[in-house]
């Protein structure tokens, strides 16, 4: 085998959402690390950021694949089989034992986690996906391990797609890909971790639920570290003037985790205890946005918040920067989804400014209630609005939580440590 090589597995790159992964990828590479990426999906988004342009791997696109909810396995099969049959040949010439073993482990799974009497049809679909990475793999020559990125169906693929090829395989999970048993249906997760060589993920309240599932598989705390545009972008100080009101800053996609609907009730209420607030909330929509807005207009608030779609990281630090104050307030949705340590929590201590958030998951692992922020129980509006009208009085707290936060990014998550343990762990020397 040539030098050694890791494959990155990914759902999607790159993405605006994702971007700490394309600042992993480059951070990893930066410190000697030989990198494939391939991606399961078609490219998503045009737009891109710096340090996607300065990753040197480029992006192997899965061909693209139709819809499988509307339609039957058999039909969904006819039209997409062709794209993929040149490489169920090689690998079924290559591997016949192997391809033989994984379709029985997919019809396995499809029948453990089947809606009534109906296989679960998904994994039709993941099997012949990992079949098309273990044939990039074969082709490559150079893969010594596998990586996905995201717990569910990415790392499904690469499980499967690393017993096809003969080669070992680990994942990153996140957040809902861990919680939500949907995602990973009938003990999935339990039995992908059990086959991987070890997992990686972003705090140690998931580091404590992976280790849970499975006793054996080494568990390994990463933190995100900071992203390189952003840290770079935070040096050179944006210079913004002071607003005039007591000014909130959150952002976020407008789903239910986010828990904006909560934040906005706690505007409500320092609007009526006299406090003069302004709330500006930013984020690309998704399915929460009509209930957020309906709660906008249901407590009179549309002269106080203001929503803004997605921004790019000199839009987010501008915006950030001129906050009196950065809150986010964190729940675990119905579903079980959550987050992890949100990045933008990270982003807004690193650039000054005091955060407010909840005791959600990893967040007390980033922010000691008093020290460097504040934190409150979540779905609590009036704890939210105690915790705001304080830092709305007294200017020197702020400062204070402000300039804490910036040092506890700059000692524990700093991407380019936190990337030398990441290598370390894919056994790679930085």
């Amino acid at each position: 085998m040539a030098e050694r090589a890791i494959a990155y597995v990914l759902k999607g790159y790159p993405r605006r959402s994702e971007l700490f992964i394309a600042s992993e990828i480059w951070r990893l590479e930066q410190l000697g690390v030989r990198l494939h990426l391939i991606v399961l999906t078609p490219p998503e988004e045009v737009e891109r950021h710096a340090v996607v342009d300065a990753v040197r791997a480029a992006p192997w696109h899965l061909p693209a694949m139709t819809s499988l909810s509307a339609t039957t396995a058999r039909a969904w099969l006819r039209a997409n089989l062709s794209s993929y049959l040149p490489a169920l040949r090689r690998v079924a010439a290559r591997h016949p034992l192997r391809l033989a073993g994984v379709a029985a482990s997919a019809a396995a799974q499809a029948i453990r986690a089947r809606d009534g009497w109906r296989p679960r049809k998904v994994f039709l679909k993941e099997l012949l996906q990992a079949v098309a990475v273990a044939d990039r793999v074969d082709a490559l020559g150079d893969v010594a391990h596998l990586h996905a990125h995201f717990a569910h169906g990415s790392t499904t693929v690469t499980w499967w797609a690393a017993r096809l090829a003969g080669r070992s395989f680990s994942f990153t999970g996140h957040a809902k890909d861990l919680y939500r048993p949907s995602l990973n249906p009938a003990g999935l997760l339990a039995r992908k971790l059990r086959a991987a060589a070890f997992a990686v993920t972003c705090t140690g309240a998931n580091v404590d639920h992976l280790r849970s599932l499975a006793t054996t598989t080494p568990v390994h705390l990463v933190y995100h570290g900071l992203n390189p545009d952003f840290a770079r972008l935070v040096e050179t100080g944006p210079r913004v003037a002071a607003p005039a009101r007591f000014r909130i800053v959150s952002v976020g996609r407008m789903v239910d985790k986010k828990g904006f609907d909560v934040l906005i009730d706690a505007v409500a209420v320092l609007r009526d205890g006299g406090v003069d607030a302004e709330l500006v909330l930013a984020g690309e929509d998704g399915p929460a946005a009509a209930a957020i807005d309906a709660v906008i207009r249901a407590r009179a608030l549309r002269s106080v918040v203001r929503r803004l779609g997605p921004l790019d990281q000199a839009g987010l630090l501008e915006l950030v920067a001129g906050a009196s104050v950065f809150a986010l307030a964190c729940r675990v949705a119905a579903d079980g989804d959550r987050d992890g340590i949100p990045n933008v929590l990270v982003e807004a201590m690193a650039a000054g400014v005091a955060v407010v958030s909840t005791t959600v998951s990893g967040i007390p692992e980033l922010v000691s209630d008093g020290e460097d922020g504040v934190l409150v129980a979540p779905d609590d509006p009036a704890a939210l609005a105690a915790a705001l009208r304080r830092l709305a009085l007294d200017d020197d707290l702020r400062r204070r939580l402000g300039a804490a936060g910036k040092r506890t990014v700059a000692d524990r998550f700093d991407g380019d440590a936190l990337a030398v343990q990441l290598a370390t762990l894919l056994q790679v020397p930085a």
